[in-house]
């Protein structure tokens, strides 16, 4: 039997800008944990409420999976993606006169009206590709989707380390906001120009190019909230966003106060390396799959990912710093294996379902300023907090993944 393309030439400049989308993406939600940064040393924001940063951008999750998923139903997914890019670059914009006013509130009502685009894209971007080409081969696109999304959280750091943490604070808080609010008003003007840019795209008819219908004729026997795997992976999202959000805000923090000689600006091109971790531990998860089944990787991760966390806790100098890093290398297949393990054997019910599933990350608005109440006290030790999120991880991998009839 002839193999399914990855992808066919009429729908090559559709995914080309969906896929653009996983990359802005990327860049926005590891840009706040820089922001988490400044906003402590600029306006005088403690550990735990700065994690409040993380709760607006995560929250925004939560609030927008479902109605982005039923604008997407009803209006088609091109119009979906310019309503979430549009949020995007408002949001964006709102940075001008929240560094003006000099208010965290605004700043991060700012940030959640930018991740309501974010959530919007997200809920969006992985059906569309998913649905650009022939379903055999569905899964694959999405994967080489997030490999820009992977791109883009490793750009933002970058770019945030050099705008937003290299300057020195001069004690004049309106100068120390210029280059957050400059650097946002450029990214608004970039979301800008693709959303204009994509509204010109012609967006080819999407029909279901499967050879036979997943659901069956009869389409699915049970209610999407009967499905066990469904609901265990809803909350081992939650819980994986909520140890990854967890994990960023208070990177720089740990480098900083353990590492001698760590700058604010050094600790951010450091984070920004740990997402190349990132961007290869999916690479060699992908690879691995090929001999290890999905769940049981996943489950490997996670009990790495609990090694790490204890080694972080000991600051033991370089070791526990590296371990620090490493936890994106392991952290990397979680989040797209959570999703397709609960997406497995759903038919019709795959679009609400993901949804739901998308709904988990508000776990990284929950977890931060948990984990921040700790940092106040003692940064390393808060890194064991995690552990109990990977633990659920752990578990859903091992025993609540499969699908029951």
């Amino acid at each position: 039997m002839k193999k399914a393309p990855l992808l066919t030439s009429k729908y090559v400049p559709t995914y080309v800008f969906v896929t653009s989308l996983f990359l802005l993406w990327g860049i926005a939600i590891t840009m706040g944990d820089l922001l988490n940064r400044r906003f402590q040393t600029v306006l005088n924001v403690s550990l735990a409420d700065s994690g409040l940063v993380q709760f607006s951008i995560f929250g925004a999750y939560f609030v927008m999976g479902i109605p982005a998923g039923m604008f997407m139903k009803r209006y088609g997914y091109k119009n979906g993606v310019i309503l979430g890019l549009a949020l995007y670059a408002i949001g964006a914009f709102m940075f001008y006169p929240a560094a003006e006013a000099q208010s965290f509130d605004f700043f991060r009502l700012a940030l959640f009206i930018l991740a309501c685009g974010l959530a919007t894209l997200e809920t969006v971007a992985h059906p569309f590709s998913a649905a650009l080409g022939h379903e055999d081969t569905s899964e694959q696109r999405i994967n080489l989707s997030q490999t820009f999304n992977g791109v883009g959280a490793i750009i933002g750091p970058v770019l945030g380390s050099y705008i937003i943490l290299r300057n020195v604070p001069t004690g004049d808080v309106t100068v120390d906001l210029a280059p957050v609010k400059y650097l946002y008003i450029a990214i608004g003007l970039v979301v800008t120009t693709v959303a204009v840019a994509f509204s010109f795209i012609k967006v080819p008819p999407l029909t279901s190019e499967s050879s036979e219908d997943e659901g069956g004729s009869a389409g699915p026997k049970k209610g999407l909230f009967q499905h066990r795997h469904f609901i265990w992976a809803a909350i081992a999202q939650f819980f994986n966003v909520a140890a990854q959000g967890a994990t960023w805000a208070f990177f720089i923090n740990y480098a900083v106060k353990y590492i001698p000689d760590m700058t604010d600006e050094k600790a951010g091109y450091y984070f920004s390396f740990s997402m190349v971790l990132l961007l290869a531990g999916r690479a060699v998860g992908t690879f691995l799959m090929r001999f290890i089944k999905p769940n049981i990787l996943l489950a490997i991760f996670a009990g790495a990912n609990i090694v790490m966390c204890l080694i972080i806790s000991q600051t033991w100098g370089w070791a526990s710093f590296i371990a620090l890093m490493m936890l994106n290398f392991f952290m990397s297949i979680m989040f797209p294996t959570i999703f397709g393990l609960g997406l497995r054997n759903l038919g019709e019910h795959k679009q609400r379902a993901s949804s739901f599933i998308v709904m988990g990350v508000v776990g990284g608005a929950v977890f931060p300023p948990i984990m921040g109440k700790v940092a106040d006290i003692d940064v390393a030790q808060s890194y064991l907090t995690p552990i109990i999120c990977y633990a659920v991880i752990l578990l859903f991998g091992l025993v609540f993944s499969k699908p029951k009839n």
